[in-house]
């Protein structure tokens, strides 16, 4: 989460700042990522209580909730997701997990639900 990238500066950061960051996260070229897009992202953020407005000015800062919140979704990424999916897209994994073993199962069953007709592909 990009505003963790913000969370010590004492005077907060601004819609320039983010955007610029966002923009680069995305692999996007700065002038893509508008104004208006980081708007409408701030106010996201905002009302569900992840940064709140620095009274009097445009800027703001990362809520405690925010800063809580923003570290479970980097952690659980970095800690369960990113090596689950790794183990689950390895084509020769040294050993089959449960988790690999799970995902042929669905996987199976796609294939097989979408080669019935009953969904379609």
């Amino acid at each position: 989460m990009a505003i963790l990238l913000f969370n010590l500066l004492p005077r907060g950061f601004s819609n320039k700042d983010l955007r610029g960051r966002m923009a680069q996260l995305l692999g996007l070229e700065p002038g893509h990522f508008t104004q208006g897009k980081m708007t409408y992202d701030l106010r996201r953020l905002r009302l569900h209580g992840l940064i709140e407005r620095i009274p009097k000015t445009h800027r703001y800062q990362v809520t405690n909730f925010g800063l809580k919140a923003a570290l479970l979704i980097t952690r659980t990424y970095n800690c369960v997701l990113r090596p689950g999916f790794a183990a689950a897209n390895d084509d020769n994994p040294p050993a089959l997990t449960r988790l690999r073993n799970a995902v042929d199962r669905v996987d199976e069953e796609v294939i097989r639900l979408r080669d019935t007709g009953c969904v379609a592909a």
